[in-house]
């Protein structure tokens, strides 16, 4: 047994209610609370490993993080063939210039949750992984034990099949279930069993209706942040504060209103141990408090002081080299997830920090498969650590000071906060300069300019000074210019881009994107008035084909302008004059050939909503109980200081820890018709600059519920017009718009504010009548297979070329679609490309490629136009059904009629 009294630092988290809450595999598992609200975390049986058969696991590469750990990535594919991404992080704990130690929310305290990226940032880890489980309705402190440091901070709570991960002080590392075993002894001799430290309130499992902190003692140290300790403990504490083993403060029944110093503690206490107090302590006397962690397993004790650290996790998932059978049911953190666990070698050598991918790239993994994978990489025993939308790791990359993503979580690139994370630490002196790299985008635009950096790296792999280096830059070919310093890219393809200093040089591939790298052209908005002096910005965004959103550069754009004359300066669109008889313009922008168009419409936009005279009901409503708040028709504020408008005020306090919805609900469960086809929104909202998120739900004609993003975080305050192109939601109209409401995340809960109050109002559609169809002309037109005529509404008409059936498919020059229902053609003869306009479409066909461009976003058909006897010909249904028309087939007349 030994005295150990101080510890280090943590965040907020919300307060569970009548639901135990807890993150598994990033699975929010729920189970029943009793009466007082105390959460019951249930007894959970073991059960059985699947082994997967015919799996493999194929290394992709490695690369080295620091003196003594190498991060590598594997492809694992399963005996299904779904393939998965994993990233282990190998550290070799005989290195003594690299160590694992246990981060903890942010300045190291309980209660104060934070990323995995935040945490590795503010300790300076090289890299990190998630950690333990928590409960994510309270405080914000881990279930199982953690040694940071060298210091226990938190010890296992009472659960059965919870495993622990340490390294103890000569480097071995050990992974068992643990309990704790503690007590306080007073001056006068008298003592009191310890129920555990810097714990949330729980039920033991086994233990029936007793609480964690009924009738027990529980020690808090300067670890825990929070004032109160712990929160709906449902017990009243007397609390003891003990500063260099003396009591310097007794509070009986009541906590003592103040956060715990620096080397002092407080003894939490009630029921038994409360009257032990009573009996036994008084200010001024001594108070030792001993404590061991103790093997389930063996029964032997283990003295805290001798680890490094120590992190909790789950279920064990590999022993003696081998899957084994799960301690704890999985049934709550099953199916295939990212996930997060860590293990070591057989030979103790190498600690393994594992983290799967669940992204656009990777399957994610089953528990059972993550096993296997252990199993396949080394690893002899293992266990594993909180994952799903959790999981998370952190690297720095060779030469770099900061760490970054190693991959994207289940949220992209937002990390959720957690309570603690295992991190990697190089605690090697300052070397000499081993070896230089380039930093900076492998991925450049054409005309954009790249900036590059030669850093340096020491002889125990650490970044170090080169920024007095003035490298000379090359490129191996002309997809870059390179001018002294100066790098810009030019056209597209790869270049090895080559920096060189002295007898040093060191090279990066850079890609320059190409029209086939790219998935879709947006531009800022998607349709404007068409009118002599509109003036609207025309950002343009290009997403990659890997998912990677990037702005064009203005000088890497062609403009082109139909209707009407223009220009683009500085990404904003000007319209000087308007051609006579035109109702639609349209601007389209070009990179490399790759399309995306403003439609311009003589029409304005349709006012949908002003709140003026609302014959319908507004009611407030929320996911979460303890969110309160209203919804309804005000008079406004500032601009709006004379109209009417809907405002939506919230407080989102009772509800900490978990996703949390406050919603103004139009028309009870009916919603509001939106009527036609609109291809943008654009609607007033008065800001409260809480960074919540603000969206809005429409349902479809075929039932389908779309979620607009109205504005990702409400940065701002006042009024301001928000502008959303509808036509990527793929909504089937009429539709109805149920609600717009304010989200605040779990993660990153503690930056975003509880409480606040926006509005709304002018809530506009581009329709489409307005969006380019006014006016087109409407009929049917019959045309038969070899023959130069159609019949147009009745009337037969001659056509220069015959429509073609060539495998199943009728093939036609659109001109002639065109002239009878409006729209035109353009042909550019270098690029073998057919452009289509028609209303509020451009569509864009390539000879003989099957893939095409619809308004800014690539598509694939099931075949592709073609050149015969001299003339250019598309997939009749494949054009007209994408602008809009009806086309049937007949196939005993041979015969195609065209409807619109």
């Amino acid at each position: 047994m030994v005295s150990q009294g101080k510890t280090l630092k943590t965040e907020k988290s919300g307060v569970g209610k009548k639901w135990l809450i807890i993150t598994l595999a990033g699975v929010i598992w729920v189970g029943p609370a009793l009466s007082n609200g105390i959460p019951v975390i249930e007894n959970l049986s073991s059960s059985s490993v699947a082994h997967a058969a015919s799996a493999s696991a194929k290394k992709l590469g490695e690369e080295i993080i620091t003196s003594g750990a190498i991060l590598m990535k594997y492809q694992y594919i399963n005996s299904t063939g779904g393939k998965s991404l994993a990233n282990v992080i190998r550290v070799d704990l005989n290195n003594k210039y690299v160590k694992l130690d246990v981060m903890t929310g942010q300045g190291n305290q309980f209660t104060t949750r934070q990323s995995t990226g935040g945490m590795a940032k503010e300790n300076g880890a090289v890299a990190a992984i998630n950690g333990d489980f928590f409960n994510t309705g309270s405080e914000g402190a881990p279930m199982g034990a953690q040694i940071s440091s060298g210091l226990l901070m938190s010890t296992p709570s009472d659960l059965k099949g919870m495993y622990a991960f340490g390294v103890t002080n000569d480097g071995t590392p050990i992974l068992d279930e643990f309990a704790f075993s503690g007590s306080v002894t007073a001056e006068n001799g008298a003592s009191f069993p310890l129920a555990g430290m810097n714990k949330v309130s729980y039920a033991p499992e086994g233990t029936g209706s007793t609480y964690s902190h009924a009738n027990t003692a529980y020690i808090y140290t300067s670890a825990w942040k929070a004032v109160e300790r712990p929160k709906n403990s449902s017990t009243t504490p007397t609390e003891v504060m003990v500063t260099d083993g003396v009591i310097t403060d007794i509070s009986v029944m009541a906590g003592l209103p103040t956060a715990i110093p620096e080397g002092s503690f407080i003894l939490r206490t009630h029921g038994a141990a409360a009257e032990f107090v009573k009996k036994n302590l008084a200010v001024g006397q001594k108070l030792d408090a001993n404590y061991a962690l103790v093997s389930k397993k063996s029964g032997k004790e283990l003295d805290p002081t001798t680890l490094q650290m120590m992190i909790g996790g789950h279920t064990i998932l590999v022993d003696n080299g081998k899957a084994t059978s799960f301690s704890r049911n999985v049934n709550s953190i099953g199916g295939s997830r990212a996930r997060t666990a860590v293990g070591y070698s057989k030979d103790g050598r190498y600690a393994y920090l594992i983290a799967t991918e669940s992204n656009d790239n990777s399957k994610g993994m089953t528990l059972q498969q993550l096993q296997d994978f252990m199993t396949k990489i080394g690893v002899w025993k293992g266990m594993n650590l909180d994952g799903g939308g959790s999981t998370t790791m952190v690297n720095r990359p060779l030469a770099e000071t900061n760490t970054e993503l190693t991959f994207n979580t289940e949220y992209g690139t937002t990390q959720r906060s957690i309570v603690n994370s295992l991190g990697v630490f190089s605690t090697a002196p300052k070397g000499s300069l081993k070896g230089l790299t380039v930093s900076g985008s492998n991925t450049l635009l054409i005309g954009q300019m790249g900036t590059y950096e030669l850093k340096g790296y020491d002889t125990y792999y650490n970044p170090i000074e080169a920024g007095s280096i003035k490298p000379t830059w090359k490129a191996s070919n002309g997809n870059l210019a390179v001018n002294g310093q100066s790098i810009k890219a030019t056209k597209p393809g790869t270049t090895t881009l080559t920096a060189v200093s002295g007898s040093t040089k060191a090279t990066m591939q850079v890609k320059v994107l190409g029209a086939d790298d790219i998935a879709a052209l947006t531009t800022g908005v998607s349709s404007a008035p068409l009118q002599a002096g509109t003036s609207v910005s025309v950002p343009v965004t290009a997403v990659t084909n890997n998912g990677q959103s990037l702005e064009v550069p203005s000088s890497a754009l062609k403009w082109e302008f139909i209707g009407f004359k223009g220009s683009v300066k500085d990404g904003r669109l000007t319209v000087s004059s308007v051609n006579s008889n035109t109702k639609v313009g349209y601007a389209i922008a070009r990179y490399d050939g790759f399309s995306t168009v403003v439609i311009l419409s003589a029409a304005g936009e349709s006012t949908w909503e002003n709140f003026e005279n609302v014959s319908y009901p507004v009611k407030f409503t929320t996911n979460v109980p303890a969110v309160t708040g209203t919804a309804a028709i005000k008079n406004g504020s500032g601009t709006k200081a004379n109209s009417k408008v809907l405002n939506l005020s919230y407080d989102m306090t009772g509800g900490l820890g978990q996703k949390m919805y406050a919603y103004a609900e139009l028309n009870g469960t009916a919603g509001k018709s939106i009527p036609a086809q609109a291809t943008s929104m654009t609607i007033d909202v008065e800001g409260d600059n809480s960074l919540n998120w603000l969206r809005a739900e429409l349902k479809d004609n075929n039932g389908k519920t779309v979620y607009v993003d109205l504005a990702k975080a409400i940065d701002w305050s006042g009024w301001k017009t928000l502008s959303m192109d509808l036509s990527g939601y793929n909504i089937a109209f009429p539709a109805q718009m149920k609600r717009l409401y304010v989200v605040n995340v779990e993660e990153g809960q503690d930056e975003r504010a509880l409480t606040g109050s926006v509005s709304f109002d002018d809530i506009r559609f581009m329709m489409p009548s307005q969006s380019g169809n006014e006016g087109l002309p409407t009929g049917k037109a019959v045309m038969t297979i070899g023959q130069k005529s159609l019949v147009l509404n009745g009337s037969k008409v001659a056509i220069d070329s015959a429509p073609i059936l060539k495998n199943g498919t009728t093939y036609v020059p659109i001109k002639h679609v065109l002239d009878a229902f409006g729209g035109q053609a353009t042909w550019n003869q270098s690029a073998q490309r057919v452009g289509v306009l028609r209303g509020g479409m451009l569509m864009e066909l390539t000879v003989g490629k099957k893939e095409f461009i619809l308004n800014g976003k690539r598509s694939s058909a099931a075949v592709a136009p073609m050149v015969q006897g001299g003339r250019t010909l598309v997939p009749l249904r494949l054009v007209s059904e994408q602008l809009g028309l009806k086309v049937k087939w007949d196939k005993n007349t041979k015969t195609v009629t065209i409807e619109s």
